[in-house]
């Protein structure tokens, strides 16, 4: 099922991602994850992609597989531009057709650290490129991402919705936001891309803060800025890792909430391979909708 058909009005659609772990040895960790997780019943699991051929690319299609015919999720697969060849995306392409995985997530990706960001591979440079590239089957239903606080190569708030308008028109279904910290920079990109011509569903990705150190490094590869609240929560519980995981998470509840409440198209929960996270927050989001 195309992914884009769970969109519709006055329903927003409720998903999680996971990621194929870095070694091997993890593998069975991630299924444990999975196998946790069906009770939780999103609408889809996206799965990310290794840039630059990391090993863990190779476990995207077997973990996006087993969340669709094992667990009767749809899945989302990431699928980059970094370091892939055409030969190389069409053949991904083939693969996630025999596995019956419909859905894609079109990105441009993170350069690999040794790269001094430059990619090897050229055939395809930015996002809407891939995206017009894996259209031409009509079969795949293909999502893309936004950017609340524009990409961190961009400094125009106009250049970041005209990338979108641009995606949407070369066939991208539904967006799917880089992280934020503060629901009004949800609420003026959704307001600017609209005013610019996009129409498509426009998902919010959230994140529940796990400790200062991952604030740091979401920081400076994200470009998210912290609102005063959530940078004095940090300051009070930065000594003590359970209580500021619980107060991250009730905050990250709070923004959820309230992004319902605007009648936002989707949430998306960043899980970090975190079962618990999810249990706890789609727990959370059911309460909330029963109590309406």
């Amino acid at each position: 099922m195309k992914i884009s058909k769970l969109f519709e009005p006055n329903k927003t659609v409720l998903s999680l991602e996971v990621f194929p772990p870095k070694k091997e040895s993890g593998l069975g960790m991630i299924y444990e994850t999975l196998h946790e997780l069906q009770g939780v019943r999103p609408d889809f699991v996206s799965v990310t992609y290794g840039a630059g051929g990391n090993e863990s690319s190779n476990k995207t299609l077997e973990i996006a597989a087993t969340i669709k015919n094992r667990y009767g999720i749809e899945a989302l697969h990431h699928l980059t531009c970094v370091n892939n060849t055409q030969k190389e995306i069409q053949a991904i392409l083939k693969a996630m057709k025999i596995a019956k995985i419909e859905n894609v997530l079109a990105l441009r990706g993170d350069f690999p650290e040794d790269s001094k960001g430059q990619m090897q591979a050229q055939d395809f440079t930015y996002a809407k490129d891939l995206i017009s590239e894996i259209v031409v089957d009509p079969s795949f239903c293909v999502a893309a991402a936004c950017y609340p606080e524009g990409h961190i190569s961009q400094a125009l708030d106009e250049e970041n919705y005209s990338h979108l308008l641009e995606k949407e028109q070369a066939g991208a279904e539904f967006f799917i936001s880089q992280l934020f910290f503060d629901n009004e920079c949800f609420y003026r990109m959704v307001e600017g891309a609209r005013q610019i011509g996009v129409t498509k569903p426009l998902v919010a990705g959230i994140m529940p803060i796990l400790s200062q150190a991952q604030v740091q490094k979401m920081i400076f590869m994200c470009g998210s800025s912290l609102p005063s609240k959530l940078i004095k929560l940090i300051y009070r519980y930065g000594n003590d890792p359970i209580e500021l995981r619980k107060a991250s998470l009730e905050y990250a509840w709070q923004q959820m909430d309230d992004l319902i409440r605007h009648g936002v198209d989707g949430v998306h929960l960043y899980t970090m391979n975190r079962s618990e996270i999810a249990i706890k927050t789609f727990a959370h989001l059911r309460k909330e909708e029963s109590s309406k």
